[in-house]
């Protein structure tokens, strides 16, 4: 893990905790002897490092030292990122490192350093959801990410804000190790292995607490876990006790969208959860989520989220696992 003067706490020690945590969890299973993985904070020099919280890392190994290849190279971001991105000799070092790495990632506003670098060009990216529109006026070449927690493009993977690193830093484990040992480090660590829904400010779950009124909000939070009901705006206004004209002006009028928009937008966060943690059809996902057929499903997700359910599944759904490393790493 890259780290540079008030980099955010969090970027660097959840995602490491999971890999740390990952040595563990496979020792005490009786599925590896040594650990899998060995964890390094690098910065430009070592000694005291003073995170944005005040906080102090000790960086026992500097950019200088570390000379041989690594398998995933993961970058923090902070407070301190843009500084970062002043420091040439840094932004050389991460140039020179990324070939050598076989996995290159960044946490939150590190994804500026990786851009920085001109690692992104041509590339789908994300970060923090608060830096996504300046990522994309400063960096064009970059295709901007909005909503998911994190993006994956090849070899490099970049993650939203902050805790987003932690799902990161799980997904690449069960790459590694597969779904078994990504749940158990998840399960340890209290964690979801896969959140729901992404990370933009107005995306359905969080608006389930947006309107004012019990029986509004009792209805959505009723409308994302049964996406596949019938939900016309008749059928919502008789469980919420209104008349349909009623309703839909009350609903409206609280949540700033529909009936009939906000029913789709659950639909879709539905079939995005389905598409990147299982391996049903896109019929089958279409019919379970409620939209009834492939088709009204890709138009939903077009109008949602500009792409497809096909290429939405290749651009996030994670690696399948490398058996043979996994084996190798297992018995090692």
């Amino acid at each position: 893990m890259l780290a540079f003067p008030d980099a955010q706490i969090l970027d660097i020690a959840g995602p490491l905790e999971v890999f740390s945590r990952a040595s563990r969890w496979l020792i005490d299973e009786g599925l590896a002897t040594a650990p899998a993985y060995e964890v390094c904070l690098v910065a430009a020099a070592r000694g005291p490092l003073a995170m944005s919280s005040g906080l102090k890392f000790v960086v026992e190994e500097s950019t200088g030292d570390l000379r041989s290849p690594v398998d995933t190279l993961m970058v923090a971001g902070g407070l301190g990122t843009f500084a970062a991105m002043r420091d040439q000799k840094l932004i050389a070092w991460l140039r020179k490192m990324a070939p050598r790495a076989r996995r290159l990632c960044s946490v939150c506003t590190g994804t500026f350093l990786l851009a920085e670098a001109g690692l992104l060009n041509g590339r789908c990216a994300t970060t923090h959801w608060r830096a996504c529109e300046l990522l994309q006026r400063r960096f064009p070449a970059i295709k901007v990410q909005t909503d998911p927690i994190f993006v994956r493009d090849g070899r490099v993977y970049t993650s939203a804000g902050v805790t987003a690193g932690i799902d990161l830093a799980l997904a690449l484990l069960e790459e590694d190790h597969g779904r078994r040992v990504a749940l158990g480090v998840a399960r340890e660590l209290v964690m979801f292995l896969r959140r729901p829904g992404g990370q933009s400010q107005f995306s359905v779950q969080l608006s389930t607490q947006s309107a004012d009124r019990e029986p509004i909000r009792e209805l959505q939070a009723w409308i994302a876990d049964h996406v596949s009901a019938g939900l016309s705006v008749g059928a919502l206004a008789r469980r919420a006790a209104m008349s349909a004209r009623n309703f839909a002006r009350v609903f409206l009028r609280e949540t700033g969208m529909t009936p009939a928009t906000f029913v789709e937008l659950a639909r879709v966060e539905a079939a995005r959860r389905r598409l990147e943690e299982s391996a049903d059809s896109i019929d089958a996902i279409a019919l379970s989520c409620g939209f009834g057929t492939r088709e009204s499903m890709r138009r939903a997700f077009i109008r949602a989220l500009r792409v497809p359910p096909s290429a939405y599944r290749s651009r996030f759904r994670p690696a399948p696992a490398a058996e043979t490393r996994r084996a190798l790493k297992l018995s090692a």
